[in-house]
């Protein structure tokens, strides 16, 4: 095997075996900084040794026994530094331990500690991606456009409330589990929509290498948590979105608007997929299971996906599922958004009095100021369309969404 064929090798089993071995460190030792450090020195040390040794048969064990003995001798160090024993069981007993919620998986018990509700929603976001991802600190700062001290100070704070308040390693009981799945979404859709578009400027606009983390960890919680829809809700709505990001962001690096998209860029397997979840989920619903946000919002992609071109899109489909959504989330974002539909079907006049409604909740959101001007635009109202283009351009922070908001007011006569 070729050292480039080694290096490869070791990259993929960081990103399939890195949870998994942080996660059976952790109930081990019943420690994230000695899980985090004991896991990150096996992964260097199969870095030194595999383009002499080969690759072993199976990685993910020798990286468990690696990272299980460079933590056994840390501890031992520590022990002689501070003159504390630790007990024998700590260091020899192998013995699995009993299940400690619904579900005996030691990644999904990591998932959940990463994003208890007693850690701040940053600090859950930056901790997941660490622990859990295997991200390092470096990528996580860039990718939310803070200091690398900054970032890693979030990190060891994260770590040290969950020792601190004894936060549990384990997945929550079964009356609670609803509930905590609910926070772990929100963490993957939060990750999800930072690298789809990302929201600070000066960076890269999109970032598929948090787009495809986040996918990848909500894969891991739907093989799980396979009976649960908000999580296939999720997933096919990630699909769905990320099936169309390279066509989403043009050469020259301006957004590209859903109505101007290269439809035969975008990704057929992913869609496929997609639909077939959304399909899935309609026929659990057909039985009685109320769908959730996710399930809806993946619903009312897969509708945008189906249409061949833009003309062909079934906006009163679109219109009935933003209707129910409304009804579980009256936010001012999702009234927004269903006036983009209202436009297509009952006018642009009706559709900018809705969102002329919502101007007291949604005055420092870039989105509504761009929705606005574009409504203003198809009527005619160029002097108001391009106050109201000025204000998004002040508020979005995303260089390919200002470059297509600058070229747009500039196209006002």
């Amino acid at each position: 095997m070729s050292v480039v064929d080694v290096q490869e090798a070791i990259t993929r089993t960081h990103h399939a075996e890195w949870a998994r071995v942080v996660a059976s460190l952790t109930r081990r030792f019943g420690d994230l900084d000695i899980a985090e450090e004991a896991a990150a020195e096996a992964f260097a040390t199969a870095v030194e040794r595999w383009p002499d040794d080969g690759v072993p048969p199976n990685p993910g064990a020798w990286l468990t026994t690696t990272a299980n003995r460079k933590a056994i001798d840390r501890i031992r160090r520590e022990s002689k530094r501070d003159g504390k024993h630790k007990e024998a069981r700590t260091l020899y007993d192998d013995d699995p331990p009993e299940p400690l919620g619904p579900i005996d998986d030691d990644r999904l018990r990591l998932i959940f500690t990463c994003c208890h509700p007693a850690l701040g929603i940053h600090a859950r976001v930056a901790l997941t991606l660490r622990m859990v991802a295997g991200l390092t600190v470096p990528e996580i700062a860039r990718a939310f456009l803070v200091r690398e001290s900054a970032m890693e100070q979030r990190i060891t704070r994260a770590k040290a409330k969950i020792k601190a308040t004894r936060i549990p390693y384990r997945v929550p009981s079964a009356e609670d589990l609803p509930a905590r799945v609910t926070g772990v979404l929100a963490v993957l859709y939060l990750v999800f929509n930072e690298g789809y578009l990302a929201t600070g400027p000066g960076t890269d606009p999109v970032r598929p290498g948090l787009t495809a983390e986040a996918i990848r960890l909500t894969r891991l919680i739907r093989a799980l948590l396979p009976d649960d829809g908000e999580v296939a809700g999720l997933l096919a709505l990630m699909l769905l979105t990320e099936a169309r990001r390279t066509a989403r962001v043009s050469t020259s690096g301006e957004l590209v608007a859903l109505n101007e998209q290269d439809r035969g860029a975008w990704d057929a397997a992913l869609i496929a997929e997609g639909h077939r979840l959304v399909r899935e989920r309609l026929a659990a619903a057909a039985a009685g299971a109320a769908p959730g946000r996710y399930q809806i919002l993946a619903a009312i992609n897969a509708v945008h996906t189906s249409a061949r071109d833009v003309r062909d899109t079934d906006w009163s489909q679109v219109l009935a599922l933003y209707d129910q959504l409304a009804r579980l989330d009256p936010s001012p974002v999702i009234a927004l958004n269903r006036a983009v539909a209202v436009a297509e079907l009952d006018g642009t006049e009706v559709a900018l009095a809705a969102v002329d409604r919502l101007e007291d909740q949604l005055t420092g959101y870039h989105a509504y100021h761009a929705t606005r001007a574009d409504l203003l635009r198809r009527l005619g109202r160029s002097q108001e369309s391009r106050a109201a283009y000025d204000r998004a351009i002040e508020l979005a922070g995303n260089t390919a969404e200002t470059a297509y908001l600058t070229r747009r007011r500039d196209q006002l006569r």
